[in-house]
C-alpha cells in the first residue's frame, strides 16, 4: 500500500482481500454469536399484533418445544451470509470512498463533501453486499420461522429453489435493502463522524500519552456509538423483512407488500 502522488493510499488487491477478510470475520462472529437473540427477535416480530410475548417468555417457549438447539436455528445461513456480506461491505466501502475522494481531486473538496462521501460509499457498498446476502437471509428466516422447514442451510436452499425458484430467494430484496442500507449508513457515517469529533476535541499529543490503550478505546467507543445508531435506523425494516419472508403482505410487488405490512404493524409494532 502506497500513498505516492495521490490523495488516498494506493490499495492493492491484497489490501482489499484483507478488508474483505476482516469485515467478513467480524460480521460472522457478531451475527453468528447473536443467533439465539436473533431467533427470539424474529419469532417475536412474527407474532400477531397485540401479542403479550416478551423476549424471556419467547425464549422459554422455544426451549420447551424445540430444545436448546432451537435457539440456534438458522446459524448456517447467518454465518455464511454475513461472512460474504460483511466482507463485501467493508471492502466495498473502502473502495468507493477512495474513488470518491480521488474524484473530488483535493483535500479541501474531500473535507467539504466528506458527509456525501461517507453516505454514498456506504450505500453503494451495501447494495452490492445485500444482493449477495439476500438469498441466505431468506433461507435463515424460513429456518427460524417455520419449525421443521429443513435440516440446515443446504436443505433450506434446496427446498426454496425447488418450490419457489430464484424469485423466492429475492422476495425480500426490497425490504432487506431498506434494512441494510440504513444500517450501513448509520454504521459507517456515525463511525467516521465520531472519529472526526475525537480529532477535534482531543489533541494528538493527549491521545499519544495513552498509547495503544487510548487508540483501542477510541476505536471501541466510536464503534459502539455507530452500532447503536445502525441498529436504531434498521429496526423498522427488519421487522417488515421478517413478515414478508413469512409470506405476509398479500399479493403484489415487494414495495406494495411493504406498505401493507407497515400499515398493519403500526408504530407500536416496530418498537
Amino acid at each position: 500500500m502506497s500513498e505516492k502522488g495521490g490523495l488516498t493510499p494506493n490499495f492493492t488487491l491484497q489490501n482489499y482481500a484483507q478488508f474483505f477478510a476482516a469485515g467478513g470475520l467480524c460480521a460472522t462472529l457478531t451475527h453468528g454469536g447473536l443467533t439465539p437473540i436473533d431467533v427470539v427477535k424474529t419469532r417475536l416480530q412474527l407474532e400477531p399484533k397485540g401479542s403479550k410475548e416478551t423476549m424471556a417468555s419467547m425464549a422459554r417457549g422455544i426451549i420447551a418445544k424445540e430444545g436448546p438447539g432451537g435457539l440456534l436455528a438458522g446459524f448456517g445461513p447467518t454465518a455464511v451470509g454475513y461472512l460474504i456480506q460483511g466482507g463485501a461491505k467493508f471492502c466495498g466501502y473502502e473502495f468507493f470512498k477512495k474513488q470518491a475522494i480521488d474524484f473530488l481531486g483535493s483535500k479541501e473538496r474531500a473535507r467539504e463533501y466528506r458527509q456525501l462521501v461517507y453516505l454514498g460509499s456506504a450505500s453503494c457498498a451495501e447494495v452490492i453486499a445485500t444482493t449477495l446476502l439476500t438469498p441466505l437471509e431468506a433461507a435463515r428466516i424460513r429456518l427460524v420461522s417455520e419449525r421443521g422447514y429443513a435440516k440446515g442451510l443446504v436443505g433450506a436452499v434446496s427446498r426454496m429453489a425447488k418450490e419457489e425458484g430464484i424469485r423466492g430467494f429475492y422476495a425480500g430484496y426490497a425490504p432487506i435493502l431498506c434494512k441494510q442500507v440504513p444500517y450501513a449508513i448509520g454504521q459507517f457515517y456515525t463511525n467516521e463522524m465520531m472519529h472526526n469529533l475525537v480529532q477535534i476535541t482531543i489533541s494528538q499529543e493527549t491521545l499519544a500519552k495513552y498509547g495503544k490503550v487510548g487508540e483501542v478505546s477510541v476505536q471501541l467507543g466510536c464503534g459502539i456509538v455507530a452500532g447503536v445508531a445502525a441498529a436504531v435506523l434498521s429496526h423498522p425494516a427488519d421487522t417488515l423483512l421478517s413478515k414478508i419472508n413469512k409470506g405476509g403482505g398479500g399479493s403484489g410487488s415487494a414495495m406494495k407488500k411493504l406498505v401493507v405490512l407497515a400499515k398493519e404493524t403500526g408504530p407500536i409494532g416496530f418498537s
